[in-house]
């Protein structure tokens, strides 16, 4: 049993738990918490408060759980999380920073060391913060440095694999088809050599594209004009070999345009999704977002970690490609207005009527 289970053993009876409380036993903080009937609120082990009759106490896993129960966290414990949120945020930011300052990706052994907690603790912490673990984190922010020097001119491909973190070509070369979705070469003449598939289809919200790379689908857009679409993809792969699609990849269109017309029978697609580490973040969220509900910018920020960042959040939502597989579309204003949509506010609130009768 490792030291976790242990301690969690240690306080899984109600007497256990009400000894510790009695101690205000901080090691026991993070294990339970005990809710006060008559007060309505809930405390942390060691917490400083007047110690309650037992007859009144009940306990609870999670402040969650005793939140469900209809209590409060006491002003102590409110003024604890936030406290601890933003020691929580200011670790994770210096985490980022070592990542982003060395010149090899740290494991998270050597990140946890450098953090002084267990690596299973930190995982945990990074990825409630940033939406991300450690190690996608480095990977995202190594796609966007290498980007930014494959769009350099005057530095070479080899100099802006080195700049990007990788100690050899040969490392970058292998993971070189997941960060860019081609040779570095294509990537930075603007997708030649790469082969995407597309197709335009028709549905009840006007032409619809769907365009797909070796990775999965990199483009969905919607337009008025097939032509557009079409202009906008070349735009976005101006060297790239576009390749109309075949009777077979048609029917991945037809997929795509019956879940425009009925939200209800779902999508599962592959998706090609490149962005920065910020924009990645957003967009799993997006995904997170059941169908028929909504959610405002600022509640994406909140769920990333990043809650001053809704005007970024609202930017990375514009700079979406892949339409209704990453449901921008179900985020609005915190007013509820839900202007503010790349392929255009009727098409956003029919979208969204769709889902709500599904």
């Amino acid at each position: 049993m490792n030291a976790k289970a242990t301690r969690n053993a240690l306080y899984a009876s109600d007497a256990s738990r009400w000894q510790a409380v009695q101690a205000r036993d901080a090691a026991a903080d993070g294990h339970f918490v005990y809710a006060v009937r008559t007060t309505g609120v809930y405390c942390r082990p060691s917490a400083s408060a007047r110690l309650p009759k037992r007859e009144n106490v009940e306990f609870f896993d999670t402040p969650a759980a005793a939140e469900a129960a209809g209590y409060r966290a006491s002003r102590r414990a409110r003024a604890d999380q936030t406290s601890a949120a933003a020691g929580r945020a200011a670790l994770v930011a210096e985490v980022c920073r070592l990542i982003e300052a060395s010149d090899t990706v740290p494991s998270l052994d050597e990140l946890a060391a450098r953090a002084g907690m267990s690596p299973f603790h930190l995982h945990r912490v990074f990825k409630a913060e940033t939406g991300l673990t450690p190690r996608a984190y480095a990977s995202a922010y190594r796609a966007r440095r290498l980007r930014a020097g494959l769009g350099t001119p005057d530095a070479s491909v080899t100099e802006a694999i080195y700049d990007a973190g990788f100690n050899s070509n040969s490392r970058f070369y292998e993971t070189s088809d997941q960060l860019l979705g081609m040779r570095a070469r294509d990537y930075r003449a603007g997708g030649t050599g790469a082969v995407i598939y597309f197709a335009v289809g028709q549905c009840s919200l006007g032409a619809i594209l769907v365009a797909q790379s070796q990775r999965g689908i990199c483009a969905i857009l919607l337009n008025d004009d097939p032509d557009a679409l079409v202009r906008e993809l070349q735009d976005q792969f101006p060297n790239a070999q576009l390749i109309g699609g075949d009777a077979g990849f048609e029917k991945l269109v037809a997929q795509v345009v019956g879940f425009v017309e009925a939200p209800s029978i779902g999508l599962n697609l592959p998706l090609d999704v490149r962005g920065t580490a910020f924009q990645e973040r957003v967009w799993q969220a997006l995904r997170e977002i059941p169908p028929g509900t909504t959610v405002s910018y600022a509640e994406i920020a909140e769920r990333i970690g990043r809650p001053t960042a809704t005007r970024a959040v609202a930017q990375a939502c514009g700079a979406n490609h892949i339409a209704v597989a990453i449901p921008c579309h179900r985020v609005v204003r915190r007013d509820g207005d839900i202007a503010g949509y790349r392929w255009g506010v009727d098409r956003k609130r029919e979208l969204l009527l769709r889902e709500a009768e599904a």
